[in-house]
C-alpha cells in the first residue's frame, strides 16, 4: 500500500509540475511575441488568461505543504504565492488602468523564467528521481537576478494602482452599512507594500541558504 501511495504521489507531482511548466512557457512565448509585434501596452491583454491559470495553480502548492506532500516549508511558500495571487487578481485583473504599464513586461518575464526553471526542475526530479546539475544550478542561481527584478516590478505595479484604488473605491466598504464595519482596499495595498520590507530579506535569505546548501554538495557524475 505504501509503495502504491508513493507511486501515486510521484505521478501526481510529476504531472502537476509539467502542466504548470507548460502554462508558464505559453505565457512567456505570448509575452515575447507581443513585445516584438505590438509593444508592452498589449502584453497583459494577450497573456491574461494563461497567466491567471498558471499563477492560480500555485495555490495547490500551499496545500501540498500543509498535507506533507512536499517538504517545502510553508513559511517560504505562503508569502510568495500569496503575494503573486494578490498581484494577478487584486491588482492586474482588478485595475485595467495599470494593465498597459511598462512594468508588466518585466514582471511577467521575471515570473515566467523563474517558474519555467522551477517547475522543470521539480518535474524532472519527480519523474526521474534527480535532475541534471545544470538544471539544479539554474534553479538555485537564476533567482539572484530574477527575484529583484520581479519583486521591484510587483512593488511598482501595486504603487501605480494606488490612485485608481482610492478613486474607484473598488473592494472597499464604506460606513454606514448593516454590518457597522468599514474596509478600505487602498490601505490594504499600503499594508501589502509594507509587508515587502521584512518579506524580501526573508525570502531572499532563504533562497541564498538553499543555494549554498544545495550547490555545495559534491557534483554527481
Amino acid at each position: 500500500m505504501a509503495a502504491f501511495l508513493s507511486l501515486l504521489r510521484r505521478f501526481y507531482l510529476t504531472a502537476y509540475n509539467w502542466i504548470v511548466f507548460a502554462g508558464w512557457l505559453q505565457v512567456l512565448i505570448l509575452a515575447l511575441k507581443t513585445l516584438k509585434e505590438s509593444g508592452h501596452e498589449h502584453v497583459y491583454s494577450n497573456v491574461q488568461k494563461p497567466l491567471l491559470l498558471a499563477q492560480s495553480a500555485a495555490f495547490l502548492e500551499i496545500l501540498h505543504g500543509v498535507i506533507g506532500l512536499v517538504r517545502s516549508p510553508i513559511s517560504a511558500t505562503l508569502p510568495q504565492i500569496s503575494s503573486r495571487l494578490y498581484l494577478v487578481w487584486g491588482i492586474l485583473y482588478s485595475f485595467p488602468e495599470v494593465q498597459t504599464h511598462p512594468l508588466i513586461s518585466s514582471l511577467v518575464i521575471s515570473w515566467c523564467v523563474t517558474e519555467i526553471v522551477r517547475y522543470s526542475f521539480f518535474g524532472t526530479k519527480e519523474a526521474f528521481g534527480s535532475a541534471p546539475y545544470w538544471l539544479l544550478w539554474l534553479r538555485y542561481s537564476t533567482f539572484l537576478v530574477l527575484y529583484p527584478t520581479g519583486i521591484a516590478s510587483e512593488i511598482g505595479m501595486i504603487y501605480n494602482a494606488l490612485p485608481f484604488m482610492k478613486e474607484s473605491g473598488l473592494y472597499s466598504l464604506r460606513m454606514p452599512n448593516k454590518w457597522n464595519f468599514s474596509f478600505d482596499y487602498y490601505y490594504l495595498a499600503m499594508v501589502a507594500l509594507a509587508v515587502y520590507v521584512p518579506g524580501i530579506p526573508h525570502l531572499y535569505g532563504y533562497m541564498l541558504r538553499q543555494r549554498k546548501k544545495t550547490l555545495s554538495k559534491p557534483k554527481k557524475e
